[in-house]
């Protein structure tokens, strides 16, 4: 795997063009990084290559598709064997957007969309509950969010350049 230490300035830019949109032509790459366009298309090949960009996919309105409840749900189990059928339903369910093991006194953690209330109610009790092993949950739904984004750092943050 590569590490922000490999890119050069070149590979950035270009990452960074094409995670404000993934469909910038090769001509507008290469333009606004000074190389050609083989140039530009040989560059993001490699980076393809190298496991930097690992797809490129289409950013959908989640209210376009009237899925306007976003929730947190810690999810609590004690019996170590509950983690690998918890993990491989989570990885089948559509509404689960991420699925993340946290440290401290949860398990994991789920990112969830769902349309209503009454949705995600019947989504907690029928799939995340009835898992066998499953004891406990605690959902934090959403009130408004002040940034959400898939785009990553291209630089080494300024607050680890103070030390």
């Amino acid at each position: 795997m590569t590490m922000m230490n490999d890119l050069d300035d070149i590979d950035r830019k270009l990452l960074g063009l094409l995670q404000q949109n993934g469909r910038t032509p090769y001509a507008e790459l290469g333009k606004a990084v000074g190389l050609s366009i083989s140039s530009a298309n040989e560059r993001v090949r490699k980076l393809y290559d190298r496991g930097v960009i690992e797809g490129v996919y289409s950013s959908i309105s989640a209210s376009a598709l009237r899925l306007d409840l976003l929730a947190f749900v810690f999810v609590g189990w004690t019996d170590p064997a509950t983690e690998e059928p918890f993990l491989e339903r989570a990885a089948r369910e559509p509404s689960i957007l991420e699925c993340h093991h946290v440290t401290g006194q949860w398990n994991a953690l789920l990112k969830i969309r769902t349309r209503t209330p009454r949705d995600l109610e019947t989504f907690l009790n029928g799939l995340v509950k009835s898992i066998p092993g499953v004891q406990r949950t605690e959902t934090l739904i959403v009130m408004s969010s002040a940034k959400e984004t898939f785009r990553l750092p291209l630089e080494p943050p300024a607050f680890a350049e103070a030390r």
